[in-house]
């Protein structure tokens, strides 16, 4: 450790850190615009010049190490002159346009200028004047005039997203960021540069001229997209999601979230939005009442149920759904006598539980590793920031290794990838099993196994290192070989010290598992309740014709039912539905989400349902209360997260550990032939993002529609 002074203040920090760094822990700000915490230094804007004592001229904050006994002053005449001429001369050229300006109110130039800057210019030229660029749907570069070189675009890109998508042309008055060869900004974290932008050079182009930031209110969230469970901040006005920006958590999305959790809120302002009930009669849709609606489901499930038995019921349930409503939606199908209820759509195995399936490890320690497996995930864009986090781990040098169907590109250095079919996954793991038993002279779980040179080099790298990770991805999950796939990925793991765990692919995945949201040995699972063999089906948050493994196929399925009922926030399976209840998007109620970690994390409302749109935990109760099913006498949202998690009072932190667990007891036999796992693409994945205009104008949503033929 070294001590210095600052501002007559002893400051310990650790060797090698900069004198910026010691003014955060000392808790003493010195303006900046280049650095970030999260970035590489880069010292371009000199705005964090101090004074150092001995030092012959101001000296950046963010690029001088401390050194024992060094004696710093940020707020001395020196360093604020310094700080002052800089200014001046990044207001040389700076357009006058603050009126205008999208960034208003929450640009670092303005807050500065205010401090440091000269009530008047001494630069009467012309100022210089930067064509603004096209770079896609999701970012607005129309004044790049604005732009002050900060260069944490260009880094973000470099070093978080890992594709450089951004640089640095020309020199002197005449340098500017742009695309260099013209292209579209397709990162899948891109509108994290917006966030990062200290001015308005980069500012968001759905959101472009709807509202000042002093008008919004500011709430928080939970993204209800991937497993991170990124944290959320919503922001509001007039009973309107105008924004939605990333609330700063280390431990899980750190201070960035992917775009799909940015501007997925579109969707809750589309014109496919459900607002009242409807009731299909005679093939016609009628709008309805709620008392009406509810009180048609109602009868229509006790008279099917005297009719064919309450087996004939079911329920399809989302995993992004919240926790409250998984829960009462399993509590309603059981309370009506029937075990036929499931979360996984997209699997081709249905094994019985034997235990939450989930991460095997924190999401912060991805960060940290120094040996990662990944099976049959693309990573990149089906778990953005968990990508970003092992990207990072891959710049501190660890090995990535992957068993894949096709190379993919996940903007980092991939060690080395077994290209197989999907078909072969198994004898991959199998090969690199076999290959650490042959080092370590043990026996194989599969004697057959042959070696290969990759898959030994595979077994090799996993046997070097401390802090090691195998990861199933989404198709490894959805795989017919599911659970052999995690049995052998957990041999590997116990012989190489390796933690095992899935991906997990949506919000509350984990959380489905945890309150029961699927059969149990007597109940239908979702393949065979897609199948068409259910007399009355209730479809939560879900629309089975791009949720599901069925696909197309479940329409005509469907339509055998005497009854479908949808809840949804949107118009959705009116092909084959017979009553739509319109329920509130994770904005519009309070729920909770359980991340891949087991990290339970509850949220609030951030803005009143939309005309008739009601919670749908509170539509499950009011409808289970028609059905006079006992146990549902609750008035929050918060009574029933207490009851689904056992809890007397509060709201707790995490899933019991002891449940979360990735142990293989029994494998079931593979009684059909292997099908393609079917995964959705990052901007298919839920109803929310693909009803979001700009995110379907993106460069991934339209290679999907060219993929499918759309």
């Amino acid at each position: 450790m070294v001590e210095i002074e600052l501002d007559g203040q002893k400051v310990e920090v650790a060797e090698g850190c900069m004198v910026m760094h010691a003014a955060e822990k000392a808790g003493t700000y010195i303006p900046h615009f280049c650095y970030h915490k999260k970035l590489s230094i880069a010292a371009n804007c000199r705005m964090c010049l101090v004074d150092i004592e001995k030092a012959p001229k101001p000296m950046p904050a963010c690029a001088t190490p401390v050194t024992q006994g060094m004696v710093v002053r940020t707020k001395s005449d020196k360093a604020i002159k310094a700080q002052q001429s800089v200014m001046e001369f990044l207001l040389i050229n700076h357009p006058l346009d603050c009126p205008i300006c999208d960034q208003g109110g929450e640009c670092q130039l303005q807050d500065l200028a205010v401090g440091y800057g000269g009530s008047s210019s001494r630069y009467e030229e012309e100022k210089r004047v930067v064509f603004h660029k096209d770079v896609g749907p999701l970012i607005s570069m129309e004044e790049m005039s604005r732009c002050i070189h900060c260069t944490r675009c260009v880094r973000f890109g470099q070093e978080v997203a890992g594709v450089m998508e951004l640089g640095m042309i020309h020199r002197g008055e005449h340098s500017e960021i742009t695309t260099v060869t013209g292209d579209t900004i397709d990162s899948e974290l891109s509108g994290n540069m917006i966030d990062i932008c200290p001015v308005g050079a980069l500012t968001s182009k759905p959101f472009r001229y709807s509202a000042r930031t002093w008008e919004l209110s500011r709430r928080r969230s939970v993204s209800p997209h991937d497993s991170t469970g990124a944290n959320l901040i919503v922001q509001v006005k007039n009973h309107k999601v105008m924004r939605v920006v990333p609330l700063e958590n280390e431990e899980v999305n750190e201070c960035w979230i992917a775009d799909r959790d940015r501007f997925s809120y579109e969707s809750l302002n589309s014109d496919e939005r459900l607002t009242q009930p409807m009731l299909k009669q005679g093939g016609v849709w009628q709008t309805v009442d709620w008392q009406t609606a509810l009180e048609y489901v109602a009868n229509g499930l006790q008279g099917i149920k005297a009719s064919h038995g309450a087996a004939s019921i079911g329920a399809l349930v989302s995993p992004h759904s919240t926790l409250e409503e998984l829960y009462l939606a399993g509590a309603l199908v059981r309370g009506l006598g029937s075990d036929n209820i499931d979360y996984r759509l997209r699997n081709a195995e249905f094994p019985a539980s034997e235990g939450i399936r989930w991460l095997g490890t924190s999401i912060a320690s991805l960060s940290r590793l120094q040996r990662v497996l990944v099976v049959g995930s693309n990573l990149r864009k089906d778990h953005p920031l968990f990508a970003q986090r092992i990207r990072q781990a891959a710049r501190q040098g660890a090995q990535i290794n992957v068993i894949d169907s096709q190379v993919r590109d996940w903007a980092m250095p991939i060690k080395r990838t077994l290209v197989q079919p999907f078909t072969g996954w198994y004898g991959a793991l199998a090969s690199i099993a076999a290959a650490i038993a042959l080092e370590k002279g043990i026996v194989a779980p599969e004697d057959s196994a042959a070696i290969d040179e990759t898959a030994k080099a595979v077994a090799l790298s996993l046997l070097g290192g401390e802090r090691k990770a195998i990861l199933l991805g989404n198709a490894a999950a959805h795989h017919g070989q599911a659970t052999r796939l995690l049995a052998l990925a957990n041999w590997i793991g116990e012989h190489t010290g390796a933690t095992v765990g899935y991906l997990t692919e949506a919000a509350n995945t984990v959380g489905a598992q945890f309150v029961g949201a699927l059969p149990s040995s007597k109940g239908l699972n979702a393949a065979q309740i897609l199948s068409g063999g259910l007399k009355a089906l209730v479809l939560l948050n879900t629309e089975p014709v791009y949720d599901s493994a069925a696909g197309d196929k479940v329409a005509e399925a469907l339509e055998r039912a005497e009854m479908v009922v949808t809840l949804s926030p949107f118009k959705a399976n009116m092909a084959f539905s017979d009553v739509l209840l319109p329920i509130a998007p994770f904005t519009e109620t309070s729920g909770s989400f359980v991340n891949a970690e087991g990290r339970l994390q509850s949220f609030h409302a951030v803005v009143r349902p939309l005309a008739e749109t009601r919670p749908a935990w509170k539509v499950l109760r009011v409808l289970a209360n028609l059905l006079e099913i006992q146990g549902f006498d609750f008035s929050t949202s918060q009574d029933v997260l207490a009851q689904a998690t056992r809890t007397s009072s509060g709201v707790p932190a995490s899933v019991d550990l002891a449940r979360l667990s990735n142990v293989v007891n029994h494998i079931p036999a593979i009684e059909t032939a292997l099908s393609e796992p079917v995964v959705a693409s990052i901007y298919r994945l839920d109803g929310l993002v693909r009803r979001s205009t700009s995110l379907q104008l993106t460069a991934d949503a339209r290679q999907t529609c060219e993929e499918v033929g759309a």
